[in-house]
């Protein structure tokens, strides 16, 4: 899943362990995330966009990613 977390992150002057120590997770999960190896849960996604103070809708680009999920079935 696409999400500007690394971009976010970078905007915000943290690294990727700050970022992971503000949302109690392993810096690993955070690189997962950014490189879109890794969905986070509502959960994390919602303590993400906290932290950048944006929705979960524009963090995790969720319509773009709808939209792109959507083109995938019609290819089915």
């Amino acid at each position: 899943m696409k999400t500007r977390v690394r971009q976010a992150r970078l905007a915000a002057g943290m690294t990727q362990q700050q970022l992971a120590q503000a949302v109690r997770v392993s810096a690993r999960t955070v690189i997962s995330i950014e490189k879109e190896q890794y969905n986070p849960s509502l959960m994390l996604a919602y303590r993400l966009a906290q932290v950048f103070g944006t929705t979960v809708e524009e963090l995790c680009c969720l319509k773009e990613n709808l939209e792109a999920e959507e083109l995938a079935y019609e290819k089915i």
